[in-house]
């Protein structure tokens, strides 16, 4: 009986998308060839099973392994040539631009150089007249993106939380805040007939791009150690999306991006204040000046569903600490058996 090769995501080799024909026969016949796959994928076949170097595409083996049965056949490693970050950009969001995908636009540097390079339908997510849905509707009209504002209810921000809470590790503010702006995004890209939405998301590690980074003792450390904590990122990200049966594409970590990323110094990467400066550079080349050096807020604040949680934290007694707002919910759902 012939093996069934079941395929979610997308396969490249080489800077070449494979088919599913390509795919099988690579397994059947040269299996290390598998080794070096690029892109975002979760693959079984026979006793084969794969997923990719950053695992994010949900599978059932461990992010970055191929295995056979419970054996490592090797540890997936894409190794591209080096690339200018412009060109490494534009290959990895091209490789992720298909009928299927949408481009997660908020207006910020990061978003707007890979809408303008995909060339896809574009969606913003924010509670009403929010900075995000007004800056979004602007870079749209100049890149010329097909964009489709969503408008999120306050008064479904507290039942988000409720939902996505569960899929935290450690809940926390932060986390919790990202994870209920993602929760709208998503459900509005799945309810669009998406099933990936190409997101920014790395650029602030990569690029140190956060505004602690200015104050930073050690650049490079501390760049490496976010670098690090992105898989607990995309974790909680996908997680989210999941709820929806679709994921995040993510192009900044691209093998080719992270590599162009890592030739640059970290000394470099903030010039006269300025953070993600070779990033904004490349992006100049594609956008508009003032949409490559503009300094936008994080999602969860330009969005206003962290003031909308805030709101909320008071209005239920917690002055001072969204934390306990947090837990109040996260205990509410473990005693009504959520």
């Amino acid at each position: 009986m012939k093996d069934e090769l079941t395929i979610r995501g997308w396969v490249e080799e080489d800077g070449r998308i494979l088919t599913g024909d390509e795919i099988e026969t690579i397994l059947s016949d040269q299996p290390d060839r598998a080794c070096g796959f690029g892109g975002e994928f979760s693959i079984t076949y026979g006793t084969y099973r794969l997923r990719d170097h950053l695992g994010v595409v949900p599978g059932d083996s461990p992010a970055g392994l191929f295995q056979k049965n419970d054996s490592t056949v090797c540890s997936i490693a894409p190794n591209p040539p080096l690339m200018p970050l412009e060109d490494a950009v534009k290959t990895a969001v091209l490789l992720r631009s298909s009928e299927k995908s949408v481009v997660a636009l908020s207006g910020g540097v990061d978003s707007s150089f890979i809408a303008a390079i995909a060339g896809r339908p574009c969606i913003c997510v924010g509670i009403e007249d929010s900075h995000d849905l007004k800056r979004a509707h602007m870079v749209a009209e100049t890149i010329d993106c097909d964009f489709t504002p969503v408008i999120i209810d306050p008064e479904e921000v507290e039942d988000a939380l409720i939902r996505v809470i569960p899929l935290l590790p450690s809940p926390n503010p932060v986390d919790a805040s990202i994870a209920a702006t993602a929760y709208f995004l998503c459900r509005a890209a799945a309810g669009m007939g998406y099933d990936r939405i190409i997101s920014g998301q790395g650029a602030d590690e990569l690029f140190c791009g956060y505004t602690r980074y200015l104050q930073s003792s050690d650049l490079e450390e501390d760049r490496r150690a976010d670098i690090t904590d992105l898989a607990r990122q995309m974790a909680r990200d996908q997680a989210v999306a999941g709820l929806f049966g679709i994921w995040l594409s993510l192009p900044f970590l691209d093998a080719r991006v992270m590599r162009a990323a890592d030739e640059i110094p970290a000394g470099e990467m903030i010039q006269s204040g300025v953070r993600k400066f070779p990033l904004r550079k490349a992006a100049s080349a594609v956008i508009p000046e003032d949409i490559a050096w503009y300094d936008k807020k994080a999602m969860q604040y330009g969005s206003g569903v962290w003031k909308v949680i805030r709101d909320l934290a008071r209005e239920r007694g917690f002055k001072r600490a969204v934390q306990g707002y947090i837990r109040q919910l996260q205990d509410g759902r473990a005693e009504h058996g959520f």
